[in-house]
């Protein structure tokens, strides 16, 4: 399964039209839909429309999509080169706008590369505790990752007191794609600074995604991504952060940076009725 049929995207007789019904599966516990699954689909749509692979896109989040609704996404081929689209995908929900996102496609010839940051060393994810969701039963994008704590907190060693670094690392990935090996998938994967925040401040919540910027550098077959997430700072009820998003074998795959709107949860919000 690739990522586009994992989002449930799927084409219109509008070449440039794509439609994503928006389901508990690709929605948050909240429930609207996950902020990585509405860029992975936008992204998924313009690599299909241009027949170009993404460079990096960046996704503006206007407004919520519920499940059952259906998002529509429009897509623009703004400029169009020898190597390069420029491109922007606009989602909205008849007539409520969604998000928006700004992407450029293709690749170069270019006998030029390298990285220069480096993988964390932390154990496998076969050795790092399951993270699972706060109340089991509650249906979300959650029940279709399998995510390891690597070197982060569970929902009860959040106890108030800052990390201090700031940083925390996960395992991440979807069992059922074969590997991710696109950015639509990585985009979905990326969405994980909301988390590090709750992480950094040591409270239960994190916040609501402003924007979310992936850049891809290389992609390579690998079924675990290891995210490296780092807040950055917070501060006037907003939070900022990257993502860093490696192989098993220790490869750049690409990095995500995004703005947040801090919300916190009580913690008898996680508590199931009697």
């Amino acid at each position: 399964m690739d990522a586009r049929t994992w989002l449930g995207l799927e084409p219109t007789h509008n070449p440039m039209r794509w439609v994503l019904p928006v389901t508990p599966g690709i929605s948050t516990a909240g429930p609207f839909l996950f902020g990585g699954c509405g860029l992975g689909a936008a992204i998924a749509a313009m690599e299909a429309v241009s027949g170009r692979p993404v460079v990096w896109a960046a996704a503006q989040y206007l407004s919520y999509a519920h499940p059952p609704s259906v998002l529509d996404i429009d897509v623009t081929l703004a400029v169009q080169g020898r190597s390069i689209t420029q491109a922007r995908a606009v989602g909205h929900v008849a007539d409520t706008e969604i998000l928006t996102v700004n992407a450029a496609l293709g690749t170069r010839d270019v006998k030029a590369e390298g990285s220069w940051v480096e993988p964390p060393s932390v154990p496998p994810p076969e050795e790092c505790a399951v993270r699972g969701p706060r109340i089991p039963g509650q249906a979300s994008i959650m029940d279709r990752l399998d995510v390891r704590l690597a070197n982060a907190r569970s929902w009860d060693d959040l106890d108030g007191n800052p990390a201090p670094d700031g940083r925390s690392i996960l395992w991440a990935r979807v069992p059922d794609l074969l590997e991710v090996s696109s950015g639509a998938s990585l985009a979905i994967l990326g969405d994980y600074v909301p988390f590090g925040i709750g992480q950094a401040l040591g409270r239960l919540g994190g916040g609501n995604s402003l924007d979310n910027t992936l850049r891809v550098y290389r992609l390579v077959p690998t079924e675990w991504v290891l995210l490296d997430i780092r807040i950055l700072a917070v501060a006037h009820g907003f939070g900022h952060g990257a993502v860093h998003l490696w192989s098993e074998d220790g490869t750049l795959l690409a990095t995500a940076s995004q703005s947040t709107i801090i919300r916190f949860a009580e913690p008898e919000m996680f508590e199931r009725p009697v």
